[in-house]
């Protein structure tokens, strides 16, 4: 595959392709939105719910805008969230960023990749 390095894109539509689809890399996408009201539509609207943020110095604002997010990693003035073990990654129910009932990173990588056993036995006195 290709490697680009890190990039931003400034963004003059809600409606661009890369504010529409899940971009993976050192991508940085920025669109100023009229209202806050706007920028919720624009983020909830998106198929996937992996991850939202929000950077500001009122802790107010930051509570809003959390209270709305829909999405399963929230940050606040911080990049992509991105969680350690043993918290899962992912997006939510519902959305394209979410399959099955486990997470790669979680607990359910343990279910997922290993199998338990269960060993009973019982030995002469």
């Amino acid at each position: 595959g290709c490697w680009i390095g890190p990039t931003i894109i400034l963004h003059n539509s809600p409606h661009d392709k890369t504010m529409k689809e899940e971009v993976f890399g050192p991508v940085l996408s920025i669109y100023e939105a009229g209202t806050w009201e706007e920028a919720i539509e624009i983020e909830n609207s998106n198929p996937f719910g992996n991850a939202a943020s929000i950077y500001t110095t009122n802790g107010g604002n930051a509570e809003w805008f959390l209270a709305r997010f829909r999405a399963s990693m929230l940050g606040v003035n911080i990049g992509i969230p991105v969680p350690r073990e043993p918290f899962s990654f992912g997006g939510l129910y519902g959305t394209k960023s979410k399959y099955g009932d486990m997470d790669i990173t979680g607990d359910g990588a343990m279910e997922f990749f290993t199998n338990r056993i269960k060993i009973t036995s019982k030995w002469p006195l």
